[in-house]
Formats: C-alpha cells, structure tokens, sequence
C-alpha cells in the first residue's frame, strides 16, 4: 500500500479530482486530497488561472507544504496540470519521496521552470494527450521525455493517450475522457502497487 497526496489543478478542488482519488483508494491506496483554493472552484481553465493569480503562487506553495503537515515522508506525490508542478518540485526536493504521478504536466529540469536534478531512483509516471494544447504543444510532454531519456523509461514512465483535451481525468469537467482516464488509473494503480 502507498499513501499518496494529490494537489488538484486550476479549477479546484472539484467532485471530478475526488472521483479519481477514490478510484486510487478502491485500488488500496491511501489518499490525501487537501484544497489549496479553500472551498473555490472555477468553471473553466482561465477562470481558474484567475484564481491562482488572487491567491498568489507564493501563498499556494504555502498551503502545499502546510497540507504534508503530519503526513510521511515516504509519499508518492501526485498532481493534475498546475497541482503537478507542485508535486514534481516536492518529489525531487523533499526527502523520502517513493515516486510521482504527474497529469497533465511536467516541469523541465532546467531553465527558468527548472526543478533541479532528478533524484536517483525515483520512479514516476507522466500521463496527458498527445494534441492538448497545455500539456503537449507547450513543452511539458518534451519535459517528460527528456527525462525519461536522462534517466532511463524503467524509472520515468510516459504514457500519451491520443486527444487534445487539457483536464480529461476530471469527471465533473467538460473534457473528461471516460475511457483514457480508465486507463490513467489502472496504470497509476499498478504503479502504486509496484512500490510495495
């Protein structure tokens, strides 16, 4: 069993981001859900943005390190679009992180929305479409398979699911994908499972 924190995207905290944690729970997993937009949610992507931008990143990375409060730090940290860079900044960078899921997002290792280098050993998963507009055409998908390629496709796993909807794991959003998301999480599930 792995405990598992999962920072949600732009449009908040939604009913769709917990369906897809309690889908993580059925496979046997422990999963913490904190809302970082205190009980906001936005409508659409741009809305959302809006809201990141009134709460500030600066407060958000706050409320993200406050929600690990009293939790392990043998996490497997996950997050969706913006809620990713949050969880792939924690994986590299707090000790004793056992892997990362990454939805929708993924941050290079250098440059100016650099990470810092990539922990030996930590395994992760990277999943999104290969025509969304966020995630492939501005340059996270490259991201991902950089690293995969630095570090070797047994350790970063990217899987690409053909689309060009940003947020189709989202059950309560318009872009939802019943069918690709089903796969996201058996995928997640046996990478979970794979921990130990």
């Amino acid at each position: 069993m792995a405990e598992v924190i999962v920072f949600h995207h732009v449009a908040g905290l939604t009913d769709g981001v917990r369906s897809f944690a309690e889908r993580l729970r059925a496979g046997g997993h422990t999963v913490h859900t904190p809302d970082l937009f205190g009980g906001e949610t936005a409508a659409t992507i741009d809305e959302g943005l809006a809201l990141v931008d009134r709460i500030g990143d600066e407060e958000l990375r706050s409320r993200g390190r406050a929600a690990l409060a009293g939790l392990p730090e043998a996490l497997v940290y996950a997050g969706f679009s913006y809620g990713s860079a949050m969880a792939q900044r924690l994986a590299q960078q707090r000790p004793g992180a056992r892997g990362a899921l990454l939805y929708e997002g993924c941050l290079p290792l250098t440059g100016d929305w650099g990470t810092g280098p990539w922990p030996q050993g930590l395994r992760a998963q990277v999943h999104g479409m290969d025509a969304d507009p966020f995630f492939a055409l501005e340059g996270d998908l490259n991201s991902a398979r950089e690293i995969a390629a630095m570090v070797g496709p047994d350790v970063v796993e990217v899987f690409t699911y053909p689309g060009d909807q940003h947020l189709f794991t989202d059950s309560s959003l318009p872009a939802y994908d019943k069918d690709a998301t089903a796969l996201v999480i058996e995928r997640s599930i046996a990478f979970l499972d794979s921990l130990g």
